[in-house]
């Protein structure tokens, strides 16, 4: 067969296991697995791994209005040299991702500029609640957006009537963001000033159970399925757990790696987040219902601030970290240690994402597929250095910190993106189709 790429001598990780063969590619799609190929442009992948394109749900890329922060390339820069493929970008921009026009506007930025592929979130407010159901079918939109709690920006629907208007309004699953805005309100005195690791007594393990309980019951009544992002307390997974039918969930690096009683006294408001980096022993709680199964999706939940911005002091100092570029490199290091398998990540970052939202031609290594790959060297160990981060913030809570496994290459839709650290001549990113809009 005549191909216009081929992979080779990879261990490529199939549907149904990992096997060392070459990939044929024509036209941006995968055409064949083994057999005798014929290619214009061969990649030598041996002694590497080749994984099913990373898919990063969810990241705050902060463009349009806070480009000094990030903006669609420079946050896409940072995903393919990491090893993601495709994004899902969060709505709380300035303005706000909220109408047809401001979703037309990010696929209009994004175009020639983004070097993965790509889809937007629109946020949901009181005001835009029963036009959701036609928003959140515009081409390349990932969804719709809920904030319960109040974090960056000012979307915020925080009341359980107008969250069942926004979840009677459409079909596609609706994300969450889960901490109970009534309860941090009343527990605004508990944050102590200049003392970061306040920030999880403020934002308690109460105030996401209270949230995730609420929601749990507004999207059963609404007959509604809801994907709560970036759970943090052991609690909220085991709840989770009981009610598959209707939610999913995701997890982050961040909350996987740190822990508050290490990370608050070496980086301060650096390691400040919304819902918070807790305690060590949440840690290990969201590890075993990892490993039970229970999250769906891994998202790094990437939101840079300047240096200048996390400096101030705390509670002045803005909640949010980077995370794009670092999301797979954390997880190759947590397989290295045993903490996990390489299994259950490439589930968590493709095949995940895939099933719960719906995404068209993506999230597996199969024919038919878009030929979006993953390249990892599981062996190398290597040190996260400044230099190496492409995030317009500059800065990482990992910086300095040694890994075992690496991304080597960023493949996305048959086009090489990045290799060994080095990029493409052009971004070619496109947006990310849906089962639900394009064929519903």
């Amino acid at each position: 067969m005549n191909v216009d790429l081929k992979l080779k001598g990879g261990r490529v990780h199939l549907p149904g296991g990992a096997a060392e063969t070459d990939i044929g590619v024509s036209n941006g799609r995968i055409v064949a697995i083994g057999g005798a190929l014929e290619a214009g442009e061969t990649i030598d992948c041996t002694g590497l791994d080749v994984l099913p394109g990373v898919i990063d749900s969810q990241v705050h890329f902060r463009e349009p209005g806070l480009e000094a922060k990030e903006d669609l390339e420079s946050g896409a820069r940072a995903a393919v040299l990491g090893g993601v493929t495709a994004v899902f970008e969060m709505p709380n921009t300035k303005p706000n991702t909220d109408s047809a026009e401001a979703v037309q506007d990010k696929l209009a930025r994004a175009r020639d500029r983004m070097w993965c592929d790509h889809a937007f979130y629109v946020g949901a407010t009181n005001h835009n609640a029963e036009h959701l159901a036609e928003l959140e079918r515009l081409p390349g939109t990932a969804g719709v957006k809920i904030f319960m709690g109040a974090s960056t920006g000012d979307l915020l629907v925080s009341d359980d009537a107008n969250l069942a208007r926004v979840l009677a309004s459409g079909h596609r699953r609706v994300a969450i963001h889960a901490e109970d805005e009534f309860r941090m309100q009343d527990r605004l005195g508990e944050r102590v000033p200049g003392d970061p690791s306040s920030h999880p007594v403020w934002r308690d393990d109460e105030s996401a159970m209270l949230a995730t309980r609420r929601i749990l019951g507004l999207a059963r009544a609404a007959r509604r399925r809801i994907h709560v992002l970036h759970v943090t307390t052991p609690a909220e997974l085991e709840l989770l757990g009981q009610h598959k039918d209707i939610a999913t969930c995701e997890v982050t690096p961040q909350h996987l790696t740190l822990a508050g009683e290490e990370a608050y006294p070496r980086i301060g408001t650096f390691a400040q987040m919304n819902p918070p980096i807790r305690s060590a022993a949440h840690r290990a709680g969201l590890w075993h219902w990892l490993n039970q199964g229970v999250p769906d999706v891994l998202g790094s939940d990437h939101a840079p601030h300047t240096r200048e911005e996390k400096a101030k002091p705390y509670p002045d100092s803005p909640s949010g970290m980077p995370g794009v570029q670092t999301l797979l490199p954390l997880m190759l290091n947590h397989v290295a240690e045993g903490r996990t398998t390489l299994q259950r990540v490439i589930d968590l970052t493709s095949a995940g994402p895939q099933r719960i939202f719906g995404i068209a031609g993506k999230g597996r290594i199969a024919v038919g597929y878009d030929a979006d790959f993953t390249v990892v060297d599981l062996k190398a160990r290597w040190t996260v250095e400044e230099s190496w981060l492409a995030s317009r913030c500059g800065w990482s809570s990992f910086t300095g910190m040694q890994l075992t496994g690496r991304p080597i290459g960023t493949i996305v839709r048959g086009n090489r993106v990045m290799w060994e650290a080095e990029l493409a001549n052009q971004a070619m990113g496109r947006p990310v189709r849906f089962e639900a809009v394009e064929f519903g």
